[in-house]
């Protein structure tokens, strides 16, 4: 029976893709949580601009603020308005499966956003767009491990628990960190929900409890700065390592100033088109692969000039 469903609606997404191989296209996105970060601001306003640059893509955009209830309920609406494909940058990557699958089940093609889901919804979906989050991970334990010439003790500050990126990220961090620098110890890691304040805090609570810290890993350089402030607060900036990842504004001008060793470059413009293009293609019929990464290289002082500056 699963295999008849699951064969009636690709035929289905093949029938809605020659319909519509040359549009109009109606493509209605839910976000995460705009608001949470200016990555997100931006993402959001270039993935408008590069709508209206197509000339024949209306988009319905629409934010959970973080709830995932409210990122399902958005889902149920677009299914009802019967848009011709649903962009989602999950909130939860386990818990909006369900919705994911009615909308599959009702012929409408999927793009999963930035932020994979969890491997039960992989069949439900027609694409994923966005960074390779573990290779990120894995980028940053190199640089941590360059860094620190191979001993140390670090402490990490995570995303938000239970969502993807911030879990990907972190373990691959953790796993490559034992592989090439066994004689580096993450002595804690606790989550800053993404947010500067918060991993300042967490940041403050780490110097309270350490006399020694090396390193720190942050899953963003929004939280990385956190962390670098409250260090500077402490009068101990000058003893620690920083890296972090999505390079921002913040942590680009860290870097440059020589107070932050290291991140990934992660452009939110690149992230909003690469997904548009990925369910215009998707839309045409063509053969698209399930996993569409696009490139986060190292950045570090001694190939800065060779990245724009952040524009989030």
């Amino acid at each position: 029976m699963f295999m008849k469903t699951a064969i009636a609606a690709s035929v289905t997404l093949m029938t809605i893709a020659a319909a519509h191989a040359e549009g109009p296209y109606r493509i209605g996105i839910t976000q995460n949580n705009v608001g949470v970060d200016s990555y997100q601001t931006t993402y959001e306003s270039a993935f408008e601009a590069a709508a209206e640059r197509e000339g024949n893509v209306d988009v319905v955009v629409l934010d959970a603020g973080g709830d995932v209830a409210r990122q399902i309920g958005q889902m149920q609406d677009l299914i009802q308005q019967r848009v011709d494909a649903i962009i989602i940058w999950p909130t939860n990557g386990q818990a909006v499966i369900p919705a994911i699958r009615q909308a599959h089940s009702a012929g409408i093609p999927v793009v999963i956003t930035n932020s994979k889901i969890a491997e039960a919804g992989m069949e439900f979906i027609a694409a994923f767009s966005g960074p390779d989050n573990v290779q990120q991970g894995v980028s940053s334990a190199e640089m941590m491990c360059d860094a620190l010439g191979g001993e140390g003790q670090i402490v990490q500050i995570a995303g938000q628990p239970g969502y993807t990126t911030a879990i990907e990220r972190a373990a691959g961090f953790e796993n490559r960190l034992a592989e090439v620098c066994p004689g580096v110890e993450l002595l804690e890691t606790q989550p800053g929900n993404w947010n500067r304040e918060r991993a300042q805090r967490v940041m403050e609570d780490f110097l309270t409890k350490y006399d020694r810290i090396d390193g720190v890993y942050s899953g963003d350089d929004n939280m990385g700065v956190g962390a670098l402030n409250a260090a500077k607060g402490a009068d101990r900036a000058g003893e620690i390592i920083f890296i972090g990842a999505t390079n921002f504004a913040v942590g680009y001008d860290a870097i440059e100033r020589g107070e932050y060793y290291g991140s990934i470059y992660q452009s939110p413009v690149d992230d909003a088109e690469a997904a548009l293009q990925t369910a215009l293609d998707v839309l045409a019929g063509e053969e698209v692969p399930k996993m569409n990464f696009f490139e986060t290289p190292k950045i570090t002082a001694e190939n800065l000039s060779e990245f724009d500056r952040p524009v989030f």
